[in-house]
């Protein structure tokens, strides 16, 4: 995991192996996941197989803060949310 800030980028789509999570700290993060466009603000988060061709970048002039998490693909995030039957 590391911690990016981006200005301004040329848009080009690449797919990769792999998966990828962005969490957005400050700022307005834009996502281009294959045919889907979506833009994240501070708080959000997105998740994706990279084999999908992609691009993320800043959604305006200003530059975004984010954390980057890349893993070998088939990996997945595992969200908890709560305490587990066994510890509730």
């Amino acid at each position: 995991m590391h911690k990016q800030v981006l200005a301004h980028r040329e848009q080009r789509l690449v797919p990769h192996s792999g998966y990828e999570w962005l969490y957005v700290l400050a700022g307005e993060l834009r996502l281009i996941l294959g045919e889907r466009e979506m833009t994240l603000r501070p708080g959000e988060v997105a998740e994706f197989d990279t084999s999908a061709p992609h691009w993320f970048g800043p959604a305006d002039a200003e530059a975004v803060e984010m954390l980057h998490l890349f893993g070998p693909h088939g990996d997945q995030a595992v969200v908890r949310t709560g305490p587990t039957a066994a510890n509730g």
